[in-house]
């Protein structure tokens, strides 16, 4: 029987970490830090400029935010945006899919994914309002037509950029295996270029979330209800100060939503669990 034992003076190789170290390891956790911190400053310039219609506090504008989600007021807003976000977002996702497809199959196709891109890529959303108004009239469907001209190019160059990056070896695999356009694509275009197009449609969600509270603060009513931009108009007349900043707060409490719990389960299901990212 032999009895392992330890070198005198050996030094663990093991170590436990410390409850704070463990803390800080949880990126939830530091990114709910932040915003406290964030709040407590805000709460803190506020009580210290006293002045609630030039600047309300972070609990009065909580409290705004609460009156107004039970009331239903903030929910039935947030709704009607979202229902057009969706709109636009996959109009936008299919055009650029459609144009990408394009430009990956042929050089003509390249050439006119470039050539737009070049043309309207700089043309900010906001620019092409009021001939939205003119061609659509008042109403949805002039704020669907710049949320597809805001997501569209951000979409299309991420995503055109990944499949340009894909392994020449790859793209012979494919190949050899028969695969060809649109199989090409799906099989092993997509999956190789995956994190290129998350980045697009992350950056596309961006463009159209604050593209569409900007459209809505200029035309937002649709069959007479309005979404989160012109209910922050509305208040913005009314000298509802605290109102204003209670839309502001559910704009950005969606976006960190959609950035931190939806992208990032597809981003955790997808290139983290391919080993794509670390």
């Amino acid at each position: 029987m032999v009895r392992e034992t330890a070198a005198p003076g050996a030094i663990s190789v093991e170590q436990r970490l410390s409850f704070t170290e463990l803390a800080y390891r949880q990126s939830w956790l530091r990114k709910a830090l932040v915003l406290a911190g964030l709040a407590l400053l805000w709460e803190v310039y506020g009580r210290w400029l006293d002045n609630p219609l030039l600047f309300p506090t972070f609990s009065a504008t909580v409290e705004a935010f609460a009156t107004a989600v039970l009331s239903g007021e903030i929910p039935a807003k947030a709704l009607v945006s979202l229902q057009t976000l969706a709109i636009g977002y996959g109009i936008g996702i299919g055009l650029a899919a459609l144009l990408t497809t394009l430009a990956i199959g042929s050089r003509l196709g390249t050439d006119l994914l470039e050539t737009l891109t070049a043309m309207f890529n700089p043309l900010p959303a906001i620019a092409l309002l009021p001939l939205a108004l003119i061609w659509f009239g008042l109403g949805q469907g002039s704020v669907v037509f710049v949320l597809v001209h805001s997501v569209l190019w951000a979409i299309a160059l991420n995503t055109h950029a990944g499949f340009r990056s894909v392994s020449n070896t790859l793209r012979m695999v494919g190949l050899n295996y028969g695969l060809r356009s649109l199989s090409l694509v799906r099989t092993i275009l997509i999956p190789a270029a995956f994190p290129s197009i998350l980045t697009g449609l992350k950056v596309g969600w961006a463009f159209a979330w604050r593209t569409l509270i900007a459209a809505e603060l200029v035309f937002g009513v649709s069959s007479g209800s309005g979404g989160l931009g012109w209910y922050i108009f509305e208040n913005r007349n009314a000298l509802e100060t605290t109102n204003v900043f209670a839309g502001l707060f559910t704009v950005i409490m969606i976006g960190l939503f959609v950035e931190n719990v939806i992208f990032a389960n597809i981003e955790k299901k997808t290139i983290r669990r391919w080993g794509m990212q670390h």
